[in-house]
């Protein structure tokens, strides 16, 4: 990453990884400042840092906030549900870059944040995936921990993988689980972990299944990255399956050593793959 000078802004949903980046920003001594969107960002994961919390439709106060604090790069991280548009009610800034999104609003995910870190570059401020911050939070090809697919896994992986590229390209959403070569779940809206609870409930005789996490394709990763936690694997094992395949490189682990002991305990596998050379 160029050097640079000004502070890093991270605009934060859910979760730890905010504070993670946060962390990282400051340890290569960039300011940072955190602007938490109300009623996804956890205010404990935020407290210690300089931070101030709003509304999502508050476009205005969040770049006058930004611009305030010097920020020059922003990373946008941690989960968001997708609000309606009558729950905004943006300010008159917000009214204005709503304009902007025009048809980008109705195009899906990928679409509106695709969009939105556009016009975050056009506003004159540079997007960073939290990636960039996070190198020790993005796994390699391989298999982390002690336990290691079987024959069966690796073709429901391979499986998995066609079906999210699938949906991928429909942008409908970056995982689905896979038992025996059924499909027992695919994530939409609703998200990992009750996509997991569902296919917990279809799971069918026999071995368990592999849960495949994967980057869209053509996906801006500045944006929203998959992502995995120790609540994952946990969630996988109550759900009865065998292991996790996840994106090498374009996923994030909220906790890399919590998610291979938390594995290791319940006996899952933990494999990042490349999609396109799994299967040789």
């Amino acid at each position: 990453m160029s050097a640079q000078t000004g502070a890093v802004g991270i605009l934060a949903g859910g979760g730890p990884l905010p504070a993670r980046v946060a962390e990282a920003a400051a340890a290569a001594g960039r300011p940072v400042f955190i602007l938490g969107f109300e009623g996804f960002a956890e205010p404990e994961v935020i407290a210690p840092w300089p931070h101030e919390t709003v509304r999502l439709g508050a476009a205005g106060r969040m770049l006058s906030l930004l611009r305030a604090h010097g920020c020059t790069d922003l990373v946008l991280i941690g989960p968001i549900r997708r609000p309606s548009l009558r729950s905004l009610y943006p300010d008159a800034e917000g009214a204005r870059i709503l304009a902007r999104l025009g048809r980008a609003l109705f195009a899906g995910d990928d679409g509106l944040l695709a969009a939105l870190v556009r016009l975050l570059g056009e506003e004159g401020f540079t997007v960073r995936g939290a990636h960039e911050f996070l190198e020790q939070s993005v796994a390699q090809p391989g298999v982390l921990g002690r336990v290691v697919p079987d024959e069966q896994a690796k073709a429901d992986i391979q499986r998995g993988i066609e079906v999210v590229q699938a949906l991928g390209r429909m942008d409908i959403g970056q995982g689905c689980v896979v038992q025996n070569g059924l499909v027992l779940a695919v994530e939409a809206m609703e998200g990992t972990d009750r996509m997991l609870a569902r296919a917990g409930e279809c799971r069918q005789p026999g071995d368990g299944g592999v849960l495949v996490k994967m980057l869209k394709p053509g996906q801006e990763k500045r944006a929203d990255m998959p992502t995995i936690g120790p609540a994952t694997v946990r969630n996988a094992h109550a759900a009865g399956l065998k292991g996790i395949a996840f994106e090498a490189g374009h996923t994030l682990m909220t906790d890399r050593e919590a998610c291979i002991a938390a594995a290791d305990q319940a006996g899952l596998f933990l494999i990042a793959i490349t999609p396109e050379t799994f299967a040789d």
